[in-house]
């Protein structure tokens, strides 16, 4: 089983799809999602105090300045907008794909682990993130 799942961004920040995951999901198997974009990334991160999300968002800005930033005006590739750059280093550090067992329909997650779409460009943006559903 194949799906993409469309993920409309506002800029930075961590978006959360776990609840359409979830509802497309049956049977049991194996998840693949993966993301088709170069600079945003996919996380499974706590989905319990969005001050996590808050604290991650600014945590790679701060390892990852704007190419404006003094300390990263050793980066050639700035013509995209000071956020391009950086938002392609993120998303090499961080995963692009992820898998997660499935039973009986449910990806088998901790209880505050949610599924996340970490968008690393500033302006808005639509996501596409395919899902393949491999049953046993």
């Amino acid at each position: 089983m194949q799906t993409t799942f469309q993920i409309t961004t506002a800029g930075q920040g961590l978006y959360e799809f776990t609840r359409d995951v979830t509802n497309w999901c049956t049977g049991d198997g194996l998840l693949t999602l993966f993301v088709q974009h170069t600079s945003c990334s996919l996380l499974i991160q706590e989905n319990a105090d969005p001050e996590v999300q808050a604290d991650l968002k600014n945590f790679f800005a701060r390892l990852v300045p704007p190419t404006t930033d003094p300390s990263m005006s050793y980066l050639t590739h700035t013509y995209e907008g000071p956020d391009d750059m950086p938002a392609h280093i993120k998303a090499a550090l961080l995963p692009v794909s992820l898998q997660i067992p499935v039973q009986h329909g449910q990806p088998q997650l901790g209880t505050w682990q949610g599924i996340y779409l970490f968008e690393h460009r500033d302006a808005p943006h639509h996501r596409r993130v395919v899902a393949h559903l491999g049953l046993t």
